[in-house]
């Protein structure tokens, strides 16, 4: 009977070592995994996530929100000049009465349209860093200095400019841009030894105006990177340590 009893004993002790042992090799494989997949700096794939949208979210709301208001683009580093080959237009016509002032007056403009459009960019950036995974996330905080940027710039880009380009037109077409550069590029190509410019202006304001935008959220984002003062969170000086070492 006492032999019975020590072999039961036995056995319960050798089933429940094996267990716990076990249950410790898959919490230890597990650990194992979290580490190797945040480098060991004691941040959850969780926090990594959330840190990185985190910091995402407020450069691009920082840039739209400076670009969207009068002389946002205007008045910036982001002004958005005429293109050369109106350039070479506007010159020429500054002797043909009533063109004196085009280029002032039509730089004027499209800069207020691309300050009108600006303000559409924020939902469409929100959907495309609620969309970020995890590894896109690791990727892109251990990545270049402009990562987020360009990841930002390849998902969103087509319809940025699909949905910038009708408010950019409406406002051009608000304060006649389109119409005085039709009608200095029409007299432009009227006149002796020139080459014609094309009377389309709409394409050419999309295109810098995004341009102006994913600069600047590029500028926000070294700011996070590289400026510890920035990382207004305890998460954001978290996750950002990482990529400090």
């Amino acid at each position: 009977m006492l032999k019975q009893l020590f072999l039961l004993s036995l056995a319960i002790f050798i089933t429940t070592t094996l267990s716990a042992q076990s249950w410790k090799d898959k919490l230890n494989e597990v650990k194992n995994k979290v580490t190797e997949t945040t480098g060991g700096s004691g941040l959850s794939q969780e926090e990594v996530g959330k840190g990185l949208k985190e910091a995402l979210n407020i450069g691009v709301n920082e840039a739209v929100d400076f670009l969207s208001v009068e002389d946002g683009y205007y008045a910036s580093a982001y002004k958005i000049l005429l293109p050369d080959e109106a350039q070479k237009a506007v010159n020429k016509l500054k002797s043909v009465p009533g063109f004196s002032k085009v280029e002032q007056d039509l730089t004027l403009r499209i800069n207020r349209a691309a300050e009108s459009a600006a303000e559409k960019a924020k939902p469409i950036f929100v959907s495309a860093i609620k969309q970020l995974t995890f590894q896109d996330a690791m990727n892109l905080l251990m990545g270049k200095q402009d990562a987020a940027t360009r990841y930002l710039e390849k998902t969103t880009y087509d319809q940025l400019y699909n949905e910038f380009k009708p408010v950019i037109i409406e406002a051009l077409d608000e304060v006649n841009a389109r119409s005085l550069w039709n009608n200095a590029a029409t007299t432009y190509n009227k006149l002796p030894f020139t080459e014609d410019v094309t009377t389309e202006l709409d394409d050419y304001v999309v295109h810098k105006a995004l341009v102006g935008l994913f600069g600047l959220v590029e500028v926000k984002e070294l700011d996070i990177r590289e400026n510890t003062a920035s990382r207004t969170s305890d998460l954001l000086r978290k996750v950002f340590a990482k990529q400090d070492k």
